[in-house]
């Protein structure tokens, strides 16, 4: 048997009543309901329940692990009687009851709660980052970011798109921001730029035949935090296209975007082919280049209204 699981910690169902399975993970939530431990156990994949009876020799051991600790547990699949079935998790059916236990990190007294959703001050969340990431919502929020990166990789070659990566020690390039700086050892006195977009590299790629270019490129700019961006570095879905017109281009971004919002979010998606509207129309209008037209807040020009007016 493996040393520390067989199966993991979403994997079990009434199918495997009666196997002998090895299990490791986190202790989730802990309760003690007559002398009898339940314990969630928690990994990556999911929960899965565990019974410890008082006859074990390691039942006390057990009765003092605190939330968040690892352990591996050997135990036999049992199934729930129909009273007791959890039809919250998809392993709500069984449950382990455990024949060998060993605790494999301890955990000290945690600074917040990780299986509940509480809010908690952003500089203990940060300082504490590891725990912060095991909380249900952030491990769902990191899972997303993997999904849609492993999606527009997919959609992207499907499209005749080619993936390459460009380099980020460069040279400063006047682009909209102030580059980050990382000072030289070979070259004392001289300075590396980090790329504020792959800009250059991909029209490089262009002028040399490669057609289609596609990455999910880290760009590092020096200013101050926006609403849709991180201060200091964050990603961009980076494209470029040789022999196109801007109608080319717009038609892949639909193709991109309408795929990942029907694939990764349960939002209506309004038009499939989007609108377009001229700058000129559009600041008239809106008095913005990128209106959000869910809302019809159009600007109304009042000036005959108030031609007379002594206001």
């Amino acid at each position: 048997m493996h040393p520390y699981r067989t199966h993991t910690c979403n994997e079990l169902r009434k199918s495997h009543v009666g196997e002998k399975v090895r299990l490791s993970g986190w202790v989730h939530s802990k309760r003690d309901h007559g002398g009898v431990i339940f314990i969630d156990l928690r990994d990556h994949y999911g929960i899965t329940q565990i019974v410890v009876t008082p006859d074990k020799p390691f039942f006390h051991e057990v009765e003092t692990v605190r939330n968040e600790s690892v352990i591996t547990v050997t135990g036999e699949v049992v199934a729930r009687s129909p009273e007791t079935i959890n039809p919250n998790i998809d392993t709500g059916e069984i449950e382990v009851v455990v024949t060998e236990y060993h605790l494999e990190s301890a955990s000290e007294i945690l600074p917040f709660p990780v299986n509940k959703e509480l809010e908690v001050p952003e500089e203990l969340r940060l300082e504490y980052r590891f725990l912060d990431l095991r909380r249900q919502t952030m491990h769902k929020n990191i899972m997303l970011r993997s999904k849609l990166c492993q999606l527009v990789r997919e959609h992207l070659i499907s499209r005749g798109f080619n993936e390459f990566h460009t380099p980020i020690l460069t040279s400063s390039s006047p682009e909209g921001a102030r580059d980050f700086l990382v000072p030289s050892r070979l070259y004392p006195g001289q300075f590396y730029a980090l790329p504020q977009a792959p800009q250059q590299f991909k029209q490089l790629l262009m002028i040399s035949g490669f057609d289609k270019y596609f990455q999910i490129a880290p760009c590092f700019r020096d200013e101050d935090s926006r609403a849709d961006r991180s201060p200091g570095e964050f990603y961009q879905i980076d494209i470029e296209m040789s022999f196109v017109t801007q109608d080319d281009i717009f038609y892949e971004l639909e193709l991109l975007l309408v795929k990942i919002f029907k694939e990764l979010s349960n939002k209506k998606i309004l038009w499939e082919v989007f609108p377009r509207i001229p700058y000129k129309e559009a600041f008239e209008k809106y008095g913005t280049d990128k209106p959000d037209l869910r809302f019809g807040l159009e600007m109304v020009d009042c000036t005959d209204i108030f031609a007379n007016s002594e206001l």
